[in-house]
């Protein structure tokens, strides 16, 4: 069986990401072993500088890191990532399962994105759209197009 993890930057707080996430984790839990990670993400003030933005990055990057599990293909969330349709993730899914080391694992970023340290250890970068998304929005759509991808290679009718 797969093991999915989510690694994210900053707590959810509002009920309606925090129901919506849930309900996709529930709908998970006889598809793969799903972990959820979350990280504390830096308190910066109203303008941060660039370095100061930079420097909370790598803080951040380094409670990531240690978080990824050694063996995990990882996927780093940013706007620079490729997108791809819902087959696409079908087919990673596949991918790993049939692979020696069927664990993946997701990073979300907090509202400044992701350290290059967290983007050059990922083995792929995946961009949900041009248009930019509040990460906690980004995380629950993330865990449905996971669902939507065990759907898919299942064949049901979930995805039409």
């Amino acid at each position: 069986m797969l093991s999915v993890k989510f690694i994210c930057v900053g707590r959810m707080r509002e009920k309606f990401y925090i129901d919506a996430f849930a309900e996709y984790e529930k709908r998970l839990r006889s598809l793969c072993r799903f972990e959820l990670a979350e990280l504390t993400e830096q308190r910066l003030g109203d303008n941060p500088s660039s370095a100061e933005i930079s420097a909370a990055l790598d803080r951040e990057a380094q409670d990531i890191l240690k978080a990824i599990p050694a063996d995990a293909f990882v996927t780093a969330m940013c706007v620079e990532g490729r997108q791809m349709p819902s087959e696409g993730m079908a087919k990673l899914i596949a991918e790993r399962e049939n692979s020696g080391k069927p664990k993946l694992c997701f990073v979300i970023g907090g509202s400044f994105g992701l350290s290059d340290k967290v983007k050059s250890r990922a083995d792929m970068k995946l961009s949900m759209s041009q248009m930019t998304f509040p990460h906690h929005l980004a995380r629950v759509m993330l865990i449905e197009q996971l669902y939507r991808g065990f759907k898919i290679n299942e064949g049901s009718r979930y995805h039409k």
